[in-house]
């Protein structure tokens, strides 16, 4: 494994859109972080049951979105496109239907280059179900293996991409959202989800690799999403989600220690930190994302982004057409306008223009602005352990979050305020040996929500 000890990007001035340190090119000739920034669609079904004798109906509507949408793009002459496939559930435990889909997708994606030049490629995404089970299997059966073999057949199939939204330590995160408890935040995260990436991407690495395609990246949506989530609720402060995300990234990063080349998958804010450490290119979403759910990030999110995507949209018909290709004329538009922008010399200014308008509304916003990012991204690569890491991270973005308050530069409510004192207070009872802390985690966690064994853990003890 990679260990990454400097920043690709240590200035925040060149942390920008569509430009980064390390383009990739992907066979039908995308190159993502070379200067464009080009639209990444995802799309889903309806409201209706995957099963055996539905799958006809489930084809014909993903034959449909593929077809439609990239008939609209050719019609605006968009640069290039990326198609992002999430499977289901089921279509991760019945891999064969999974492939259905790849082979429709590869299909249209192959025709549209073919006839109209246009330049495509097929992120592959597979549900992770290991936690469909309790306490989930992280290591061994069906649903793993499962997993792995719809990776390989897509791969081998000729995905260019390949990605998840892994689950590793969300046994114990949910939890730690819900009682506000940062320092299980960091054992989920940076003990627990860090072993299981490391396992995973490993394995993830090794089919890209043996079947010539892209190990993609990762994401901390179950993670930190879901902390963003239960903000907007008003159920959690938004300064302890904001802390969250920071965090994610040390958990998100082990995809890039262990070989994946980007881009960084969507729905992970936290690829702005990223970017800055790995020099790689980013997917990331916002304002045109709503139709999947909302945030406070809807501008911010775009100012560091090398694709910019709509997260996931179902196909349901709107006034304007079927919701995919309304999703996909609508990216477009947007990647329009950082192209042109960058055209003219002018995308520092339009970057900046789009963290103004959200940093200083929001704690999750601030979190994310350039000069924040690069801040924390050098205090996580000056650690020697990722566990370290996730500490000196929490303690950095509570800094930054309350002198940014000080500053008036980030709005925070009384809430947010003392969300922050707590967590500095619980940060500063952490050891700094990461078994020692492991110990003391797992005589306060619920053991009974997982196995031990799947994050080199005993009871009270951390392996390794």
């Amino acid at each position: 494994m990679r260990r990454y000890t400097e920043l690709a990007i240590s200035n925040p001035d060149d942390l920008v859109f569509g430009q980064c340190p390390q383009p990739l090119t992907t066979r039908r000739g995308l190159v993502i972080g070379g200067g464009t920034v080009y639209p990444e669609l995802n799309f889903t079904l309806p409201a209706m049951t995957v099963e055996a004798s539905t799958m006809p109906k489930v084809c014909e509507h993903y034959r449909q979105m593929v077809t439609d949408a990239l008939a609209r793009a050719v019609q605006l002459e968009a640069d290039g496109v990326v198609v992002e496939f999430e499977t289901l559930p089921p279509m991760t435990a019945e891999p064969d239907w999974g492939m259905q889909i790849v082979e429709i997708l590869q299909e249209a994606l192959e025709d549209v280059h073919a006839k109209h030049g246009l330049k495509t490629a097929l992120r592959m995404t597979p549900n992770d179900n290991r936690e469909m089970v309790r306490p989930p299997r992280m290591r061994e059966g069906e649903h793993w293996e499962h997993m792995l073999e719809l990776f390989d057949r897509s791969a081998a199939a000729g995905a260019d991409l390949l990605s998840i939204e892994s689950v590793g330590g969300k046994e114990v995160h949910d939890q730690a959202l819900l009682y506000g408890d940062i320092r299980q935040v960091i054992f989920a995260l940076c003990v627990m989800g860090v072993r299981d990436m490391e396992f995973l991407w490993q394995h993830i690495v090794e089919i890209a690799e043996r079947h010539g395609v892209v190990a993609a990246g990762d994401t901390a949506c179950g993670f930190a999403n879901t902390a963003m989530v239960l903000a907007e609720q008003r159920m959690i402060p938004a300064s302890f989600a904001a802390v969250v995300r920071a965090v994610s990234a040390v958990r998100s990063l082990v995809a890039y220690e262990c070989g994946a080349r980007g881009p960084g998958k969507d729905c992970g804010y936290e690829n702005v930190y990223l970017k800055a450490i790995t020099g790689l290119p980013m997917s990331l979403e916002g304002k045109t994302a709503a139709c999947a759910h909302r945030s406070p990030v809807g501008n911010i999110a775009m100012a560091a982004c090398d694709l910019w995507s709509n997260e996931s949209v179902q196909n349901v018909r709107l006034l304007g057409g079927q919701a995919p290709t309304v999703s996909m004329e609508q990216l477009i538009y947007d990647c329009r306008l950082m192209n042109v922008a960058t055209g003219h010399g002018e995308a520092r200014r339009l970057r900046d223009w789009l963290v103004e308008s959200d940093a200083p509304r929001d704690p999750q916003a601030y979190i994310l602005t350039p000069a924040n990012a690069v801040q924390l991204a050098g205090v996580l690569v000056a650690e020697p352990n990722h566990y370290r890491a996730g500490r000196a991270v929490a303690r950095q973005a509570v800094e930054i979050l309350q002198q940014g308050s000080r500053d008036g530069r980030v709005r925070l409510d009384p809430r947010d305020a003392a969300s922050l004192e707590m967590m500095s207070e619980a940060i500063e009872t952490m050891p700094d040996d990461v078994e020692a802390f492991s110990a003391q985690m797992m005589a306060e966690v619920e053991q009974e929500r997982f196995v031990a064994a799947d994050y080199q853990l005993s009871c009270g003890c951390a392996g390794g």
